[in-house]
């Protein structure tokens, strides 16, 4: 068993608001939130002034402890300010990607029972079409304005009084993430408040940010790595977060030089960027002090060619999962530069670790030794909702969490990520569950048979693969065919980037998809 050299974190029994927001009167009129589109600026007294008013106008609409509420929006200053108002009402938030189609998010909004949705105007046409087809939503707020829709804004003049809810930070979700766990499609994840907090007391001394840092929130928030690394964390130090909606490399680099960004926590596609689009000698960037990639494996050489353009510490990364809050491991700040290549860290405090062979079940292995990464600490999940089977399956009887990823531990406590024993494809950091895939495909009247498996394209990016079966192959679908047949149905990263036309899927006796034989085929 591998255990953390930091000493271990009490639990946090705090509400999440509380937790993050508990010193906002201390940092007072410091900057927490910019918008970095248009300069909007909130103060950390603001926020905490705001999210109240918005609690208050909740519950005054009807919320109550319990309910799901979703949250369907890009990032912006508004986000922060829905998610907490609404924990502080008694919900849970359930994210939901702004890229997903009615239907995807009509799924999510019945499997979690949301009742109440906060989206943008933009997006509003999506939201309305899936609360019709889910039922049961209660009302769609904006976090800016449409006709017949509440906004955020109008919420700030409530005078209602602030709702007073007994919340048992052990036992209340907080956040209700969607994630493909290993395998499957996705699932509801409970993150309890206490599970949260505790976590960014777990990641503090390793990655503390404080008064004066400023970090760019240009990973979305709704994905677990951005709401901890981009909002919870920052705020919670008194740090400044300046918001972008989404990533635009001219917008991003113009972002870091005028609000004079210190620090970075991205994913390989933009530490790809740093490192070689030519745009990036336009702008000025020494205000960085350091960047940290996670989300999906970076490539030792890209970290390497990324810190040497921009004269920093070698490109830190950090390695968790949904499932767990999200954070496991992390390389220190202090360490950047003694950290060996490829190391996704050491275990943050509070955790412990077991490499477990892959061919005898239960054995545990030695330093240098490859095997199934298992995890446990108070970051572990409370469970999949309503899914106690799928839980019972991550989750063993004595903690561990199974997550599914290879990897070794060398001499001095650095995690390497070699591969992975799930099925789970990471395109450019989103999840992207085969089976969802697959099944999708199976509903073409050309294919009778189709197997998704991630591989990687020109730029190192994981994408989705599939080996389809065609029902007549001479006057089946096209590769084009099958393609746009995916795309029409799904949000743009789940989109299918190659097709292989096969004979047959190879299968195991028990019907299960033998992945590891389609894995590198053209």
């Amino acid at each position: 068993m591998f255990r953390s050299q930091y000493a271990d974190v009490p639990p946090v029994e705090q509400p999440i608001h509380d937790a993050v927001l508990g010193r906002a009167a201390v940092f007072g009129n410091a900057p927490a939130l910019i918008d970095g589109t248009d300069g909007t600026t909130l103060t950390y007294e603001q926020v905490d002034r705001f999210h109240r008013r918005i609690a208050a106008a909740l519950a005054e609409a009807g919320l109550r402890k319990g309910d799901v509420l979703a949250l369907h929006s890009p990032n912006t200053v508004a986000f922060p300010l829905a998610f907490y108002a609404a924990t502080r009402a008694g919900a849970s938030v359930t994210t939901v990607h702004p890229l997903a189609t009615a239907e995807e998010f009509a799924k999510q909004l019945g499997d979690s029972r949301t009742r109440w949705i906060v989206t943008i105007s933009p997006l509003l046409g999506v939201a309305r079409r899936a609360a019709e087809l889910a039922g049961g939503i209660q009302e769609i707020f904006v976090c800016d304005g449409a006709p017949g829709h509440r906004s955020l804004v109008d919420m700030l003049a409530s005078t209602a009084p602030e709702p007073e809810v007994a919340i048992d930070p052990a036992e209340d979700v907080a956040a209700l993430p969607y994630s493909s766990g290993t395998t499957g499609t996705p699932k509801g994840v409970m993150l309890t408040h206490r599970q949260i907090a505790t976590n960014l007391a777990q990641l503090q001394p390793a990655v503390g940010a404080g008064p004066g840092d400023r970090v760019l929130a240009v990973l979305p928030l709704f994905h677990i790595y951005g709401l901890t690394a981009l909002m919870n964390a920052p705020l919670r130090l008194g740090a400044t977060v300046v918001v972008l909606p989404r990533f635009d490399l001219e917008q991003f680099l113009a972002a870091i030089q005028d609000h004079r960004i210190t620090g970075l926590y991205v994913a390989p596609p933009i530490v790809l960027a740093l490192a070689k689009h030519p745009l990036v000698a336009d702008y000025d960037l020494s205000s960085l002090k350091y960047v940290v990639s996670a989300a999906a494996p970076l490539d030792a050489k890209l970290a390497a060619a990324c810190s040497r353009r921009l004269g920093l510490p070698p490109v830190g990364q950090a390695y968790g999962m949904t499932e767990l809050s999200p954070g496991t491991h992390v390389v220190p700040l202090d360490a950047m530069a003694d950290a060996p290549p490829g190391t996704v860290g050491k275990l943050i405090a509070g955790t412990e670790m077991r490499i477990v062979s892959l061919t005898t079940p239960g054995e545990d292995l030695g330093v240098g030794e490859a095997g199934e990464i298992l995890i446990r600490g108070p970051q572990v999940m409370k469970g999949y909702l309503g899914r106690p089977d799928a839980t019972a399956a991550m989750i063993d009887a004595d903690g561990w969490l199974h997550t599914g990823d290879v990897g070794h531990v060398d001499a001095d406590g650095w995690l390497f990520v070699v591969d992975r024993v799930k099925e789970l494809i990471k395109y450019k950091g989103f999840q992207v569950a085969p089976a969802e895939l697959e099944a999708l495909l199976l509903t073409h009247p050309g294919i009778t048979d189709a197997a998704v498996v991630g591989d990687h394209d020109d730029d190192g990016n994981e994408v989705p693969h599939a080996h389809v079966v065609r029902r007549t192959p001479a006057d089946g679908p096209t590769e084009g065919e099958v393609m746009m047949y995916v795309a029409e149905r799904v949000a743009p990263y789940k989109r299918v980037r190659r097709v292989t036309f096969v004979d047959a899927v190879p299968r195991a006796a028990s019907g299960k998809i033998l992945r590891r034989e389609l894995r590198g085929r053209p």
